[in-house]
């Protein structure tokens, strides 16, 4: 009986000798970082696709149709101030003189270009201008077209060649011939834009008289 029990605790020590290795193997694979297998185990690297690949954050939506900045506004206000300062530099045209012209004779409408820059003067620039009133253009005088030309004097002529009345010779009313500058590129027009001329019927007066 002996025996029998001898051999049993014989094969339970080999046993026990036997499941020593697995249950040393198996307890650092549950234990913290002191642990024998956490100490000899090979650190995780990432994959080279991961570190190429950039990180995705969050950002925030884009909005459109939002307002300009205040930036915007600003360059469009020194636009605007370049403008009318480009405005103020413009030569001036007007209506200097005029007078009354009896049929047969030549009248005229003086134009005077006034600038504070002497190098436009020295060029000259054609004016447009339109004319209206009861006389005809090309029945009480010689047709006249718009534009223009004021020289590098700073003056220019509009010519009215009075023509001998169509009418009867005996209807003695003078009939009025009346200058309007207009707008035109490279200049601004003044105050005295327009001014009025009359055509009236010469009395004869013989030579020697």
């Amino acid at each position: 009986m002996k025996n029998q029990n001898n051999k049993v605790t014989a094969v339970l020590f080999v046993v026990a000798l036997a499941l020593t290795p697995m249950v040393q193997a198996t307890l650092p694979a549950q234990g913290g970082p002191g642990s024998v297998s956490s100490r000899n185990a090979p650190t995780a690297r990432p994959h080279p696709a991961a570190l190429a690949r950039p990180s995705l954050v969050s950002a925030a939506p884009i909005k459109f149709g939002t307002p300009a900045p205040a930036a915007d506004s600003a360059s469009d206000n020194s636009d605007a101030s370049g403008a009318g300062l480009a405005d103020q530099n413009l030569p001036m045209i007007s209506v200097y003189s005029t007078d009354n012209v009896i049929r047969g004779k030549t009248g005229t409408f003086v134009l005077r270009m006034k600038s504070t820059l002497s190098a436009l003067k020295l060029a000259g620039m054609y004016v447009n201008f339109s004319l209206s009133g009861t006389a005809q253009n090309g029945v009480d005088y010689k047709l006249v077209t718009s534009p223009a030309y004021i020289s590098r004097s700073g003056y220019g002529v509009i010519q009215i060649e009075a023509l001998a009345n169509p009418r009867a010779s005996a209807f003695n009313q003078a009939y009025s011939v009346i200058v309007t500058l207009n707008a035109g590129a490279g200049y601004k027009v003044g105050k005295s834009s327009s001014a009025i001329m009359w055509i009236k019927q010469g009395t004869f007066v013989p030579p020697n008289s």
